[in-house]
């Protein structure tokens, strides 16, 4: 668990370029990245559905600004909120890992 000051500053300011999000270099924060992952993927899944903040507040249950949050990089999500956006879109936010397993 990210202890002490390490959710101090929101995913996106620890990126070398916050304005290239979700693709800046968070090379030396793995956890940012994670988020970063999360926040890309829902970003494209958006996109490509041409789905807004508020449709996919109302088909996940999170709210409207948290899904906003969440893809700008100015929160760290929580597993519950991952959980109902990933079921709301039907679709894995949660990145792969590096090795290319699925982490189970």
């Amino acid at each position: 668990m990210v202890g002490g000051h390490g959710r101090s500053r929101s995913p996106r300011d620890l990126a070398e370029d916050p304005e290239n999000w979700p693709h800046a270099d968070l090379t030396h924060h793995p956890a940012a990245a994670v988020v970063q992952a999360i926040a890309a993927t829902l970003q494209a899944v958006m996109a490509e559905r041409g789905l807004s903040f508020r449709r996919l507040a109302e088909v996940s249950g999170v709210n409207r600004q948290t899904v906003n949050d969440v893809a700008v990089g100015r929160c760290w999500p929580d597993v519950a909120t991952i959980a109902q956006l990933e079921t709301g879109l039907s679709v894995r936010l949660w990145p792969a890992a590096a090795d290319g397993s699925d982490g189970s």
